[in-house]
């Protein structure tokens, strides 16, 4: 069905400003995001589509999830891959994703880093989650816990011998940080910490206290998930 053919009070962008956002599906809101179908589908069928759209590694379905957060998660190629989203659209979605990225580090330095421990998870998902290949990133933080900025230092396959011990505190001692949250995503979907991981944990630990510079967490995530060492006693 398509939008012209709905009651006019039902119609998505009538809806939201006769009821406001939170009356509308998630797939309502995408519609208005998108504006337009393609042939043979309309906007709102185009749009319950992407929200069960899964992504690719390599050529084939990954094992990652629906809805928005998985596809604001997405890569531009994995994006640029759906039939019916070409690159205006495609833009607009990755815009979304930015803001979205913009809108939780102004509440990350307006307030206490953990006062909300989701919070920084779903930061950081958005950051690294569609990478497909491994980031180590640094957040930054003051003596308050709040964000001072996050930087991806590292790529590749991440190892002690592949993470510089001594780039991480100098780029804590340049953003005078008090504190700083380790984080790494993994390419493969698993959330879990391998011995390596354990062990670079550690090794950046002791590094940093010796400039008095505290590891509250190492985060690790992945396409729709995120682990804190810390909650699960790793750290």
């Amino acid at each position: 069905m398509s939008l012209k053919d709905l009651p006019t009070d039902s119609q998505p962008r009538e809806k939201l400003l006769a009821r406001g956002p939170s009356a509308l599906s998630d797939t309502e809101l995408l519609a208005i995001l998108l504006r337009t179908g393609i042939q043979g589908k309309g906007v709102l069928q185009l749009a319950e589509e992407l929200l069960k759209f899964r992504g690719t590694r390599s050529g084939e379905h990954s094992d990652g999830f629906g809805g928005f957060a998985g596809l604001l998660s997405a890569s531009t190629e994995d994006l640029l891959s759906i039939k019916g989203l070409g690159p205006a659209k495609c833009s607009e979605l990755i815009a979304v994703l930015e803001l979205a990225r913009r809108a939780m580090a102004e509440r990350m330095r307006e307030r206490t880093v953990f006062s909300d421990p989701s919070t920084i998870k779903e930061y950081l998902k958005l950051h690294l989650a569609s990478r497909g290949y491994e980031v180590f990133a640094v957040v930054f933080l003051d003596v308050q816990n709040r964000l001072l900025a996050m930087d991806e230092m590292f790529r590749g396959t991440l190892t002690q011998t592949s993470v510089y011990p001594r780039e991480v505190i100098l780029r804590s001692l340049q953003h005078q940080a008090a504190a700083v949250v380790l984080a790494h995503n993994h390419p493969s979907g698993s959330v879990q910490p391998s011995r390596a991981d354990e062990a670079l944990t550690q090794t950046l630990k002791t590094a940093l206290a010796l400039v008095d510079v505290r590891v509250l967490d190492h985060i690790i995530v992945a396409q729709g998930q995120a682990l804190s060492m810390a909650e699960t006693g790793l750290l």
